[in-house]
């Protein structure tokens, strides 16, 4: 007689891995729906436990559960724009958005939410949440143009400038269909970094500096000299101007 096959053991979760267990539904559910139309009746359904449980873990309900969400996307966010500072800049920032718009991709009804605002479940804890993603990336940004403490207004006006450029672009993005495609949206967004960039180095000497030593390591066939070689055209129909 064949003996039945053993039922796998049960295994009770300690605290953090059923918190975390409850934070990853949630996120599953706010990527895709507005915080208003996430009730802790469907939490608990995705997580396969109980109402209560949920309660157990979260007592100021879905306020509080929707804020611990929030923080944890916001902690993932903020991870990236942390690159290794080797190689030349613009492959940085590639890789680095290629995670950023991964997460807007995956998180597209909420990542809407969460910048518009205007959500029931926004409050002043949610808003300093999402500015924090903010200041995080501008910092990393920073460090990767190595004036992380040291830079001055203009450079640091750019860079945020630059960030709230990134999350416009994503949000339109998502409004147009997701469309260009994803790549192309990065390489722009890239490209407009580098116009940014040299912009403020005409009338900024710390971002001059900060231009000429980014440029001094990118390469004929990276982002840098595929914008130069298509801007150099179109700055010499302007010749008249010099």
């Amino acid at each position: 007689m064949t003996p039945a096959a053993a039922s796998p053991a049960y295994r009770r979760l300690s605290v953090e891995e059923r918190r975390s267990q409850l934070l990853g539904a949630a996120l599953s559910l706010f990527a895709h729906r507005a915080p208003e139309d996430v009730s802790l009746d469907d939490v608990a359904e995705a997580a396969g436990v109980s109402r209560p449980l949920v309660y157990r873990y979260f007592p100021g309900g879905k306020q509080q559960l929707y804020e611990a969400a929030l923080g944890s996307a916001a902690d993932e966010l903020k991870l990236c724009f942390a690159e290794p500072q080797t190689g030349p800049l613009t492959r940085r920032l590639i890789r680095a958005l290629d995670r950023y718009l991964s997460f807007v991709d995956e998180h597209d009804t909420g990542f809407s939410a969460l910048l518009q605002g205007g959500s029931v479940a926004e409050t002043s804890r949610t808003t300093a949440t999402v500015d924090g993603v903010r200041r995080a990336a501008a910092e990393h940004i920073l460090t990767h143009l190595d004036v992380a403490g040291t830079a001055g207004p203009r450079l640091r006006m750019m860079v945020r400038t630059w960030i709230t450029a990134v999350e416009a672009a994503s949000l339109i993005w998502l409004d147009e269909g997701k469309q260009p495609p994803v790549g192309e949206l990065r390489d722009w967004l890239v490209d407009h970094f580098v116009a940014l960039l040299t912009a403020t180095a005409a009338t900024d000497a710390q971002a001059a500096a900060v231009t000429r030593a980014a440029l001094a390591t990118e390469t004929a066939d990276g982002s840098a000299g595929v914008l130069a070689r298509r801007v150099l055209p179109v700055i010499a129909e302007a010749a008249h101007l010099l």
